[in-house]
Protein backbone atom coordinates (compact mmCIF):
# COMPACT_ATOMS: atom_id res chain seq x y z
CA UNK A 1 0.00 0.00 0.00
CA UNK A 2 1.02 3.33 -0.65
CA UNK A 3 0.86 6.75 0.97
CA UNK A 4 0.17 10.17 -0.16
CA UNK A 5 0.20 10.71 -4.01
CA UNK A 6 2.53 7.55 -4.82
CA UNK A 7 0.52 5.05 -6.28
CA UNK A 8 0.55 0.93 -5.26
CA UNK A 9 4.10 -0.23 -6.17
CA UNK A 10 6.21 2.42 -6.39
CA UNK A 11 8.83 1.70 -3.57
CA UNK A 12 9.43 -1.43 -5.65
CA UNK A 13 9.86 0.77 -8.17
CA UNK A 14 12.29 2.92 -6.61
CA UNK A 15 14.20 -0.04 -5.39
CA UNK A 16 14.20 -1.78 -8.87
CA UNK A 17 15.39 1.11 -10.61
CA UNK A 18 17.95 1.37 -7.96
CA UNK A 19 19.82 -1.81 -8.17
CA UNK A 20 19.65 -1.31 -12.12
CA UNK A 21 21.87 1.31 -11.51
CA UNK A 22 24.26 -0.10 -9.89
CA UNK A 23 24.24 -3.29 -11.97
CA UNK A 24 25.02 -0.45 -14.93
CA UNK A 25 27.37 0.84 -13.08
CA UNK A 26 29.68 -2.18 -12.52
CA UNK A 27 28.54 -3.16 -15.41
CA UNK A 28 30.69 0.11 -16.80
CA UNK A 29 33.87 -0.79 -15.28
CA UNK A 30 36.50 -1.29 -17.41
CA UNK A 31 38.13 -4.89 -17.27
CA UNK A 32 41.70 -5.65 -17.12
CA UNK A 33 43.13 -6.49 -20.64
CA UNK A 34 46.15 -7.60 -21.37
CA UNK A 35 49.17 -8.98 -20.21
CA UNK A 36 49.76 -9.16 -16.26
CA UNK A 37 52.36 -7.01 -14.45
CA UNK A 38 54.99 -8.93 -12.45
CA UNK A 39 55.12 -6.01 -9.97
CA UNK A 40 52.13 -3.98 -8.40
CA UNK A 41 52.08 -0.84 -10.16
CA UNK A 42 51.65 0.86 -6.48
CA UNK A 43 54.21 -1.07 -4.29
CA UNK A 44 56.50 -2.45 -6.11
CA UNK A 45 56.43 -5.82 -4.59
CA UNK A 46 55.59 -8.47 -7.09
CA UNK A 47 52.48 -10.16 -7.99
CA UNK A 48 51.64 -13.43 -7.52
CA UNK A 49 51.96 -15.97 -10.55
CA UNK A 50 48.40 -17.67 -9.51
CA UNK A 51 46.64 -13.82 -9.22
CA UNK A 52 48.35 -13.10 -12.69
CA UNK A 53 46.84 -15.99 -14.35
CA UNK A 54 43.26 -15.74 -12.45
CA UNK A 55 43.05 -12.10 -13.57
CA UNK A 56 44.34 -10.75 -17.02
CA UNK A 57 45.97 -7.58 -17.09
CA UNK A 58 46.18 -7.42 -13.13
CA UNK A 59 48.63 -4.36 -11.78
CA UNK A 60 47.86 -4.57 -8.19
CA UNK A 61 49.21 -7.20 -5.53
CA UNK A 62 46.51 -8.12 -3.12
CA UNK A 63 47.33 -5.69 -0.39
CA UNK A 64 47.32 -2.57 -3.12
CA UNK A 65 43.82 -4.07 -4.23
CA UNK A 66 42.20 -4.18 -0.94
CA UNK A 67 43.19 -1.61 0.40
CA UNK A 68 41.90 0.61 -3.11
CA UNK A 69 38.28 -1.78 -2.67
CA UNK A 70 38.08 -0.60 0.99
CA UNK A 71 38.31 3.21 0.41
CA UNK A 72 34.66 4.99 -0.14
CA UNK A 73 33.76 5.72 -3.60
CA UNK A 74 31.74 9.03 -3.55
CA UNK A 75 29.13 8.41 -6.28
CA UNK A 76 26.85 10.88 -7.41
CA UNK A 77 22.89 10.04 -8.37
CA UNK A 78 19.22 10.47 -7.63
CA UNK A 79 18.03 10.60 -4.37
CA UNK A 80 15.27 8.70 -4.75
CA UNK A 81 14.10 8.73 -1.26
CA UNK A 82 12.92 12.87 -1.56
CA UNK A 83 11.74 13.90 2.02
CA UNK A 84 8.10 13.80 2.96
CA UNK A 85 8.29 17.72 3.17
CA UNK A 86 9.39 18.14 -0.47
CA UNK A 87 6.78 16.00 -1.78
CA UNK A 88 4.48 18.41 0.11
CA UNK A 89 5.43 21.72 -1.93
Amino acid sequence: MAGGWARDGAVQDQIDASIEDELRRMQARPVPRGESLRQCVECDEPIPEPRRQAIPGVKLCVECQQARDSRPVQRGGINRRGSKDSQLK
